[in-house]
């Protein structure tokens, strides 16, 4: 095994299981149970509790195998914010995504001042080392003034329509809100998110796009990439 992948010593499962168990709790809109029942249906008896373990010990690991996979990636950047009532105190989930759909990060806050949104351009600059050639968002002004003091070389557009791929990038979070009956805490929308994010960038391939032979070659390539990420 390589020795940037996780170490599974000590678990009593083999990391096929694992890893398969955690691609399927992010892959698709499934709960714990429903992982559970799925794995049992192949005969492979296990809890959901243990699964819930595993995705919160593997989950973020294999994000960040993943990210560095990935790479940069593309140069324009699409933001938006959208509210999360999380134990009934409003927060807002930041979300950049590029001009391929693909989530660039996500940052959870409850405020989003400017204050808030220079949080969040240091953090989106620190992941992917170097400033976009365009940045798209909406016309709340804590981005504008952000941008002046972060990164104001950058163009940054505010034209009405242009920044609707970032905001149909909050579908899948959305949905998995209401699937796990709202999150339970900042600290776990945050990580939960952060590997959601990544793992859809990856098997994310655009089926409607392709012909079929050309989509099986990219999301055998997308299981090849997720089989050196997790070591399984």
């Amino acid at each position: 095994m390589r020795s940037d992948t996780p170490s599974y010593r000590g678990y009593r499962f083999p990391p096929e299981i694992i890893s398969h168990a955690v691609w399927l709790y992010h892959r698709f809109c499934l709960s714990f149970r429903d992982v559970e029942d799925l794995l049992e249906q192949r005969g492979i008896t296990v809890s959901y509790e243990a699964i819930r373990l595993w995705c919160l010990k593997f989950g973020p690991e294999y994000a960040r195998a993943l990210k560095r996979r990935q790479g940069r990636l593309g140069d324009t950047w699409h933001l938006d914010e959208v509210f999360v009532t999380i134990q009934g105190q409003r927060q807002y989930l930041w979300r950049a995504v590029d001009q391929d759909g693909d989530v660039i990060d996500i940052l959870i806050q409850s405020r989003r001042d400017r204050r808030a949104a220079k949080r969040f351009f240091r953090k989106l600059l620190k992941g992917q080392g170097s400033p976009p050639w365009r940045l798209v968002t909406d016309k709340l002004r804590s981005y504008g003034a952000a941008h002046r003091t972060v990164m104001p070389s950058v163009v940054h557009n505010t034209e009405q329509y242009e920044n609707n791929r970032a905001e149909v990038s909050h579908q899948p979070t959305r949905q998995r809100e209401r699937q796990m009956r709202r999150f339970k805490s900042p600290g776990q929308a945050q990580r939960f998110l952060s590997v959601h994010g990544v793992i859809q960038n990856l098997f994310r391939v655009g089926r409607h796009l392709l012909g079929a032979a050309h989509h099986r070659e990219l999301r055998g390539r997308a299981f090849l990439v997720w089989h050196e990420a997790t070591g399984a």
